[in-house]
């Protein structure tokens, strides 16, 4: 079974360049940071850096959006994607790994 590392760092070529820093909640302890500032996307453990925004997602719904069966429009009007800090990130981001 794939872990959500696992499953953002398939990601990650997506995110490159995508200019923002940003972190995934996906549980209490499975909390990740992309930070797309630079030409290839890293992935980081957690920390106390400063995020243009959180998203915050179960495992599964993580898993459906990053295998395109999950709108991000319609998961964020439904619940399943929330988002703390800017929308603008958030969008771009979603839409990117859609």
């Amino acid at each position: 079974m794939d872990t959500v590392e696992e499953r953002l760092r398939d990601a990650l070529p997506r995110l490159n360049r995508l200019g923002y820093i940003v972190r995934f909640a996906v549980s209490d302890d499975d909390t990740w940071i992309v930070d797309g500032r630079a030409t290839t996307a890293e992935l980081l453990p957690d920390d106390d850096r400063e995020t243009a925004c959180t998203i915050k997602i179960t495992k599964d719904n993580l898993f459906r959006l990053l295998d395109g069966k999950l709108d991000p429009m319609v998961g964020y009007s439904l619940g399943k994607i929330k988002v703390l800090g800017s929308k603008g990130v958030a969008m771009k981001l979603v839409s990117t790994l859609s």
